[in-house]
């Protein structure tokens, strides 16, 4: 599969707003489960669920929280640990864990799940560990444990662990965007993430915890196997992506059954933000047909 990025290059309407962030300021809206991670919930009908990439939080996904809901979908985004309105980890904590715990607040037996990035590496291991709470899984150009790092990923995270380690916040976060973002990614778009990054460093660095919550070391890492995945599966990556994200898709399309591999030629590593206009019908398309 190949689809293409359209007209959406340079197009701002359906980006994360300047409003989103002035609610995210205020406190608006939210709400805060057990175990401390701040979330959404709205619309009536199948769970779905957005799990955001480390580089953002859940505002990640404002350009298809509206799409979802209007599709009639029920559509849950959550902040993990140390990211967005979530405060950072002071305790041992799986990330797996706190997103089942939610749903199990929200009475959501069952739902499909698009993660992102660090999103996509814990919505594999939900759909590993308990086959039987997901219908569908979207794996967006997701990390994994399972998959040796390459020398690119490995140069690129400790550029980014010497610049904060030296405080450039600004410096450490215009890496994550330089690096990650593909060409149809707008100007407005790059500056959002870049603000969505820079406030994971700075909830990071006040509570001196420097690296991203997946490093942590409250991290309570868990085993699972792959081949236990039952949800109908497909495996996303950006041809303008990290090598070591490309490599990672190839690996786990071909050890979830019958997972289906799409390759985006135009995309980076945050493909539903690039482009929003093209990647919100394939993301409808690969939920199945509308419950609405």
């Amino acid at each position: 599969m190949d689809p293409g990025p359209g007209g959406d290059r340079g197009h701002t309407a359906t980006t994360p707003t300047e409003r989103s962030w002035r609610l995210l300021a205020v406190g608006a809206g939210y709400r805060r489960c057990v175990t401390g991670l701040a979330y959404d919930v709205a619309g009536v009908g199948p769970a779905v669920v957005l799990l955001h990439s480390s580089v953002g939080d859940r505002r990640m996904w404002d350009p298809q929280w509206g799409l979802l809901v209007d599709a009639g979908y029920r559509v849950v985004r959550c902040d993990f640990r140390g990211h967005g309105q979530s405060p950072a980890p002071a305790e041992p904590f799986n990330a797996a864990e706190d997103v089942r715990t939610l749903l199990d607040s929200l009475g959501v037996g069952k739902a499909a799940i698009v993660g992102a990035s660090y999103g996509g590496r814990v919505a594999q291991e939900i759909a590993a560990r308990w086959p039987e709470r997901v219908s569908e899984l979207i794996l967006l150009c997701a990390a994994t444990r399972l998959h040796p790092p390459t020398a690119a990923i490995m140069e690129f995270s400790a550029r980014e662990e010497e610049l904060l380690a030296a405080g450039d916040i600004a410096g450490a976060a215009e890496l994550n965007v330089a690096t990650l973002l593909g060409p149809a990614a707008s100007a407005a778009t790059r500056e959002v993430v870049m603000r969505m990054q820079r406030l994971t460093f700075e909830i990071q660095l006040a509570a001196g915890d420097a690296a991203q919550s997946r490093e942590s070391a409250f991290v309570r890492n868990a085993d699972f196997d792959l081949s236990a995945v039952t949800a109908r599966t497909v495996v996303v990556s950006g041809d303008h992506d990290v090598d070591y994200f490309r490599s990672t898709a190839d690996q786990l399309a071909a050890s979830i059954p019958g997972a289906v591999r799409v390759r985006l030629p135009w995309a980076g590593h945050l493909p539903t933000l690039e482009a929003p206009a093209t990647m919100n019908p394939l993301i409808l398309n690969w939920l199945g047909p509308s419950p609405s």
